[in-house]
């Protein structure tokens, strides 16, 4: 640990404050540094480095979300169509990603891509003959656009054997089963690559980075700007620091930050925090025999964030499986934080969203209740359904991050639990806070940059548009309505990331 990160004492003002030091911050410190190199801007974290709590890699699934493998991003309507635009969208989102990194490496910013991305196939795989149906029409439709150009489909048995042999070992040739494969798929190693970011920021750049500091309050200033009280949790020494622009980016502990800045924009939320574990195997004889990630649907009742999938993990050049998730319950907000945060996040303006939203989802508290309780032979029982003669003696549960999923007010339910990520921002564009889960830190530059146009829109498409298009060159253009750009960017990612594809 730096000296230098842990003894300093922050300035009274800043340009630009981020509060966490998850992908979030890192991306949108990198992008406002990139535009403008002389911005005052400080980030504090409350723990000892960056990326220690979703975004570390064992928090999360370290699936490079492009929509190729989850199918509740393609819902099936009443008539029987199935709708890709959601799919687009978020495919176009991971691009800007690939984009923007790709342009850090270029730079010199961050270096050796595949300490942090690695080629992996993204898979569907469905049972049974009405949701092979499903996959035919998904991939038929996902075929007609560019974004899913190369997606392949089979229900033959010896091509999935070929494709995922763990999974199709001891089968019945007569089991009904189909599954979609996308060589475009990626792993992604989230806390890896933020630390890159967090080193470059802080050898290269005048962002000052505070670890161990954690942000206890936002209160409006009469003049516009926010003062934070900051709490040095090394020295036990409080400050008060003034900012023109605040970043709220602590994961889950974002929802309390936002209430306390009194903007009316914040009104209502409330958050429902979920934990989860994976079962993860590090027996190489079973890694070899899968080299994908495979996604299939949802249970009955489950929520989108608990669809099982199987999946390859590269971290730290180690390769592993992954199973799950399971979904816990914890009241914490953050991994490494208070069990008092679900109840102390209550007040009376969003006690009618959190009721409401618990009434209309009883069935979820009923499955998390069962999550909650099972043993871990009983997780075997459902890893099963994936590999047939699993051995639990191969797999160990582990632990992954906090969620606080968001509850919006709702005029109709009170309350509705929302399962994507949004960004919330004040009318005058000074402060902004990023809350939900799911895809996450995959479509970070996306969201970061939606800060910034709802923040700073004058400079984004004033002086900035220049370095802008340079990092991200397909910036304002929909790669679903042009193949050449799609192809472009796709091959100058491919190259800069070293995937192999």
């Amino acid at each position: 640990m730096s000296q230098s990160l842990t003894s300093r004492t922050p300035k009274p003002k800043y340009d630009v404050v981020l509060i966490g030091g998850g992908i979030m911050s890192a991306t949108l410190a990198t992008l406002l540094h990139e535009f403008d190199p002389e911005l005052e801007i400080a980030i504090f974290e409350r723990l000892g480095r960056f990326a220690k709590e979703s975004t570390a890699a064992w928090n999360n699934a370290g699936t490079g979300h492009s929509a190729f493998c989850e199918l509740n991003y393609t819902p099936e309507k009443p008539d029987g169509t199935i709708d890709i635009s959601k799919a687009e969208s978020i495919a176009e989102q991971f691009e800007i990603s690939k984009q923007f990194w790709s342009y850090l490496i270029t730079k010199g910013y961050i270096s050796e891509p595949k300490d942090f991305i690695n080629s992996c196939p993204h898979m569907s795989l469905v049972f049974g003959e009405k949701d092979a149906e499903y996959l035919k029409k998904r991939h038929e439709k996902m075929s007609e656009s560019v974004l899913f150009k190369g997606m392949e489909f089979s229900t033959d048995h010896d091509k999935l054997r070929k494709w995922i042999p763990l999974v199709m070992s001891k089968r019945n040739q007569s089991e009904v089963m189909a599954a979609t494969k996308m060589d475009l798929g990626t792993d992604v190693n989230f806390g890896t690559l933020t630390r890159k970011m967090g080193r470059h920021l802080l050898e290269d750049s005048n962002v000052e980075v505070f670890l161990y500091h954690e942000v206890k309050d936002i209160d409006p200033k009469e003049d516009g700007t926010w003062e934070m009280k900051v709490k040095d949790r090394i020295h036990s020494h409080k400050q008060e620091v003034e900012a023109d622009f605040v970043f709220i980016g602590a994961g889950g502990y974002a929802l309390p930050l936002l209430d306390s800045s009194d903007i009316k924009e914040s009104e209502g939320y409330g958050g429902f925090p979920v934990s989860g574990q994976w079962l993860v195997s590090h027996n190489q004889e079973l890694v070899e025999k899968h080299q994908a990630k495979v996604y299939t649907q949802a249970t009955v009742d489950a929520p989108p964030m608990s669809v099982p999938h199987l999946d390859l993990r590269i971290i730290d050049g180690q390769k592993a499986l992954l199973f799950g998730p399971f979904a816990g319950f914890s009241t914490k907000f953050l991994k490494e934080g208070s069990y008092l945060d679900l109840p102390e996040s209550v007040n009376t303006k969003n006690l009618r969203s959190l009721f409401g939203a618990w009434w209309h989802n009883i069935p979820l508290t009923k499955y998390l209740v069962q999550q909650v309780a099972m043993t871990k032979s009983q997780r075997i029982q459902h890893l099963r359904e994936f590999i047939k003669d699993a051995k639990e003696e191969d797999w160990e549960l582990k632990v992954a991050g906090q969620r606080v999923q968001i509850i919006k007010k709702d005029e109709k339910h009170g309350g509705k639990l929302e399962f994507g990520t949004e960004v919330v921002v004040n009318k005058k564009g000074t402060i902004a806070s990023l809350l939900g889960a799911s895809p996450g830190a995959s479509t970070a530059v996306y969201a970061m940059l939606n800060v910034l146009e709802k923040c700073f829109p004058e400079k984004l498409h004033g002086e900035w548009k220049e370095k802008l298009l340079e990092m991200v060159p397909s910036y304002g253009q929909k790669l679903a309505d042009h193949p050449e750009l799609t192809e472009k960017v796709r091959n100058y990612s491919k190259e800069k990331l070293q995937l192999e594809y």
